[in-house]
């Protein structure tokens, strides 16, 4: 699945690059879109007593971007187990190119911080995830 991300002016620096911290964003944005688009939107999660916090992040640049560019977000699942998601993203350019590669970790607890055990308590959605990921 692909998200589209606009780059907005403020998004830029001096230079009028856009600024490296952006692009953690723009994975938020991605993952947020690709998680409704499977059907488990955060309203409907944290609804459901779930609550997803990052562990970890990364970012692998590989070409600026600037004002009005338009910056195409895959998501992928690389692997879950239950407790802990962990995702990657490859961001394009219109031509193709790759400007950037990241990963994001994310845990799933409860409404208390405990770990869920996704597999029993929420069936469906370890379902969907597990399903979706790729090697």
């Amino acid at each position: 699945m692909e998200y589209l991300h606009i780059v907005q002016y403020y998004e830029t620096d001096k230079m009028g690059i856009v600024h490296h911290s952006n692009y953690i964003r723009w994975m938020e944005e991605a993952r947020i879109d690709f998680l409704a688009r499977i059907g488990w939107d955060y309203a409907k999660l944290e609804d459901m007593g779930i609550i997803s916090p990052v562990l970890a992040v990364t970012c692998d640049y590989k070409r600026s971007t600037t004002f009005s560019d338009k910056v195409y977000i895959s998501v992928a699942v690389k692997e879950f187990k239950g407790v802990k998601l962990h995702l990657s993203y490859e961001m394009k350019n219109e031509e193709g190119t790759v400007v950037c590669m990241g990963t994001s970790s994310h845990a799933f607890l409860n409404s208390q911080g405990r770990p869920i055990r996704m597999k029993q308590e929420f069936p469906e959605l370890f379902e969907t995830l597990t399903k979706l990921i790729t090697e």
